[in-house]
Parts: C-alpha cells; sequence; structure tokens
C-alpha cells in the first residue's frame, strides 16, 4: 500500500468520525443570527463588545498610552532583578509570531473579495478595539503567573482565572477558577495540535509544492510531503526544547523579518501605484459606509471586517498571555502596554498593507471564488511576476514562528493537565513534533475545523474572566503608571518592590 493511499485512509476514517462532532460545536460557537439582512456571528460580537467595553473602561488606553507602549518595548522602564525568562521585546515577538500568518495575507483577500474595500475600514477598527483586551488579558496574565524554582514561568487564562477568581470571590470563585482552567488547558492544547501545529505545516507545504511544480515537481510527491514534514519537525523540535528562551531568540529574528520582507513587497506595489493610493483610502472609506454589492450594506461590510480582524489578532481568546507572562518585569501592566501593540501590528498595519496592496492592484482573480492566498498573490504578480516565491518564503516564515509559539503555549496547556515532570515534557513535544511531519501528509480538515470552534469557544469563559478581574488590571495600571512618574522625576522606585506581581514558586 503506497504512503499517499495510507493518508488518505487516514484523512477519510478521521473526518469520518469527527465531522458530527465539528459540525455541531461550529454551529454552537460561530452560531449566527441574521441582522440587516447579513449573518453575524455571536461570538464575533462577544469579541467586539468586550473591546469596546475596555476601550471606554480604560480610558482609550491603546491610544493615551501608545507612546508609552512603545517605550517599555525599546527598554526605557526595564528593572533589574526582574523574575522572568525574556524582555518585553522578546514576548512582543513570541506573542505576534503565534498572530501573524496566513490569515494576515488570505484572510484579508478573503475579506475585500466578499465585503468589498469597505471591510478593510471595519477590520482596522476592530484591531483598534483589540489593543484594549490584548491590554487587559496580559496584564493578568503576568499578575498572576508562576514563576517556577528552575526560573521558567507559566502563565495564561489556565492561571490568572483560578488564581484571580479565588482572590476576587473566595472559596466559590476558586472552585469555578479550577474548572474554567481546566477547560481552558484543554482548549488551548487542542488548538495547539490542529490549527497551530498541522494546518500551518499542511499550508505551507502547499503553497511550496505550489511554486516546485506543482505535484509533479520535486517536493509534489509523498516522499517530498515527508521530507519536507521531518524538516519542519526537527526545526521545530530543536527550537521547542530550548524553551521560551529559544523560541523568543528565533522569533524576535523572525518576526521583524517575515513582516519585513511583506510589507516592502507591499509598499513596492503601492508605490509603483502610488497615484492610485489617493483614490483606494477613499473608497476604503466611502465604501465602508456605502459598499456596493455586499450582502447586508453597511452591516454586512461591517461584519466581515469584524470577522477577519478578530480571527487574526486573537485578542481576547486567552492565548498571547501565555507568551507575554515570560517577561522580565515587576508591574504587570508594564507588559500589558506592549500586548497591546499586537493587534495594532497584526492588524492595523500588517492587514491594512495587504487590503491596500490587493485594492490598489485590483487583480482580475478579486472576487471570484478562490483562496485568498491566489487573490493576494494575484495582487503581487501586477507589479511583481516572480512574487510567488517571496509569497512562499513569507508563508514558511509565518508558518514556522506559529507552529513555534503555538508548540510553547501548547507545552503550557499540557503541564498545566499533567504535571511539570520531564517525562510530561518530553512527551509532548515529542507528540507535538509528530504532528508537525503529519501536517504535510494530512488534511484533516474536519479536525482542524473542529479546533477553530475549540479555540473560539476559549473566547468565551476568557472574556467573562476579564470582565470580572478588570478592577485588578485598573489598580495594576495605577501602580505602573505611578512607577513611570517616579522614574521621570528622577526619584527611586525600590519602595515598587512590595508591588510585584502575584507567583507562586513551584
Amino acid at each position: 500500500m503506497s504512503l499517499d493511499s495510507v493518508t488518505q485512509s487516514v484523512d477519510d476514517a478521521v473526518s469520518g468520525f469527527f465531522e458530527p462532532i465539528a459540525e455541531w460545536l461550529g454551529e454552537v460557537v460561530f452560531y449566527a443570527v441574521p441582522v440587516g439582512g447579513t449573518d453575524l456571528p455571536l461570538i464575533v460580537a462577544w469579541l467586539v463588545v468586550a473591546g469596546l467595553v475596555f476601550t471606554g473602561w480604560f480610558g482609550f488606553i491603546q491610544f493615551r498610552k501608545f507612546r508609552l507602549a512603545v517605550d517599555v518595548v525599546r527598554g526605557k522602564y526595564d528593572e533589574k532583578g526582574s523574575a522572568g525568562e525574556v524582555n518585553h521585546f522578546q514576548a512582543l515577538t513570541a506573542a505576534v509570531s503565534g498572530t501573524v500568518g496566513l490569515g494576515n495575507i488570505a484572510g484579508v483577500a478573503v475579506a475585500v473579495s466578499i465585503g468589498g474595500a469597505g471591510a478593510t475600514f471595519w477590520m482596522i477598527l476592530c484591531g483598534l478595539l483589540g489593543m484594549a483586551t490584548k491590554f487587559v488579558e496580559v496584564t493578568l496574565g503576568v499578575k498572576y503567573r508562576e514563576v517556577h524554582a528552575d526560573g521558567t514561568v507559566s502563565g495564561g487564562p489556565m492561571h490568572y482565572l483560578p488564581k484571580g477568581l479565588a482572590e476576587r470571590f473566595g472559596k466559590n470563585g476558586k472552585t469555578l477558577g479550577k474548572v474554567l482552567a481546566v477547560l481552558a488547558s484543554f482548549m488551548i492544547l487542542f488548538f495547539g495540535l490542529f490549527g497551530g501545529n498541522l494546518f500551518q505545516v499542511n499550508q505551507s507545504y502547499a503553497q511550496l509544492v505550489s511554486v516546485t511544480g506543482g505535484e509533479d515537481g520535486a517536493l509534489g510527491s509523498s516522499a517530498g510531503a515527508l521530507f519536507f514534514g521531518i524538516l519542519i519537525a526537527v526545526v521545530v523540535g530543536i527550537v521547542l526544547l530550548g524553551g521560551i528562551r529559544s523560541i523568543a531568540n528565533v522569533t524576535s529574528r523572525l518576526v521583524p523579518a517575515m513582516a519585513g520582507v511583506y510589507i516592502v513587497a507591499c509598499l513596492i506595489v503601492i508605490l509603483v501605484n502610488i497615484t492610485a493610493v489617493p483614490d483606494a483610502l477613499v473608497s476604503i472609506v466611502e465604501r465602508a459606509f456605502n459598499p456596493e454589492g455586499v450582502a447586508g450594506g453597511v452591516l454586512g461590510a461591517l461584519i466581515i471586517g469584524f470577522k477577519r480582524a478578530a480571527f487574526s489578532n486573537e485578542a481576547g481568546l486567552g492565548s498571547a498571555p501565555i507568551a507575554h507572562s515570560a517577561v522580565k518585569t515587576k508591574h504587570p501592566a508594564s507588559e500589558g502596554l506592549v500586548a497591546l501593540l499586537e493587534p495594532f501590528i497584526d492588524t492595523v498595519v500588517i492587514c491594512t498593507m495587504t487590503a491596500l496592496t490587493i485594492v490598489i492592484a485590483n487583480p482580475d482573480s478579486l472576487g471570484e471564488d478562490i483562496g485568498g492566498v491566489t487573490i493576494t498573490s494575484d495582487a503581487f504578480e501586477t507589479v511583481l511576476p516572480w512574487f510567488p516565491y517571496v509569497l512562499t518564503v513569507a508563508v514558511l516564515l509565518f508558518a514556522v514562528s506559529t507552529v513555534l509559539t503555538w508548540g510553547y503555549y501548547g507545552l503550557k496547556a499540557w503541564t498545566y493537565l499533567f504535571g511539570r515532570s520531564r517525562v510530561s515534557e518530553i512527551t509532548y513535544k515529542a507528540l507535538y513534533t509528530v504532528f508537525a511531519i503529519a501536517g504535510s501528509l494530512l488534511t484533516l480538515q474536519t479536525l482542524i475545523d473542529l479546533a477553530d470552534a475549540v479555540l473560539f469557544s476559549l473566547a468565551v469563559i476568557n472574556i467573562i474572566g476579564l470582565y470580572l478581574l478588570a478592577p485588578v488590571v485598573k489598580r495594576e495600571l495605577h501602580t505602573f503608571l505611578e512607577y513611570v512618574r517616579t522614574r521621570k522625576a528622577g526619584g527611586s522606585a525600590d519602595g515598587d518592590d512590595d508591588q510585584e506581581s502575584v507567583k507562586t514558586i513551584v
């Protein structure tokens, strides 16, 4: 029996078993209600409302403290002797690498194709609102993280939900928090294996095959797929063994590189069509409020833009606090401010660059029933005939960085569920690398759809916790701003040591 027939048999068997489960959970999590002639997924509304609430609660912090956030990333307010494993910049790039990916390339193209240029405007707005949500969840992630005896750190919703709720609501809060923590861990682990690992490897392999001769090319065979999968697995395994420090060292170089390659390509298309830029910008704003041919009119374009932004930047899903929790700081809100830059980079900058490039280039494939990556590639090809090769490099970089970051997220979920023993960690890392190999051989689309539903169901749990713990975040913000004022005044900040985030040494 050939390898192709074996993998096809596995695909069919898995799909047959999990398809009913995936369909049921997808219908529940992504349940949509008809509004103004189009369908509004309630989970998207849940994420957007959270962004609105936290934006108002913290007085438009994403705008007022944007410059301070940049200063913190630059290390201006670093403190000697802070617990943690990575600096602010490395924590940011590690988290960004988990969100910047194929959604920025393919997802945006789909949004513009279905919702028109106006969807870009609403996508940007959703990204700006998500900055406030990200600030809240990451502040809590650092506040309630665990610093272990060996200096490593664990954080995320599986830690701040039980600790924070117990602190605020006593015994009942502790019980509820523990239940939510187990559910959150399972959801993060499941998505990490299938969405953050298998899917990314599968899609990057598909793009690589397309530019190397297709199925008749060097990598088009099952042997080529196996070789690619093993290669990615080796890279991921080596980096994952080094923990967050190793991942941060890689992503702190990989993220700027991949973003740089992609943005430069966008700028080339934009500069070649510079005279079309004013009209494109006007079109984006005008069609946000007067879309043509979009189901549901303005509301339809708004929903499409919000949906793509929510899926891209993951604000409110509880994943990013895991990476940010490893930061070296005594003030949780300092990393919360750093984190609000994440949706700005992911959605406001990179997604907008993609959308603007597509609107300006206006490729013939725009609006056709084809994949989003193809639309984006065709847009670049109007100016750069060789761009499919550049796009392949970008996709590979995006995929590898996402696989690495979700490998770390999954590890923290795994160790919360099964303990931090050496055997437990090695078991997880071996499992994760096997999934990377499988990613080039299998599609398992049903499991990937199920993983998406599982991850977004986490947003329901996570955001309820964020609402309940928002007063804690406000106190932490006040503490950090007092520290900043002291530093600017030239005073000593030693007295802030007693404000260090809550940690458990285990």
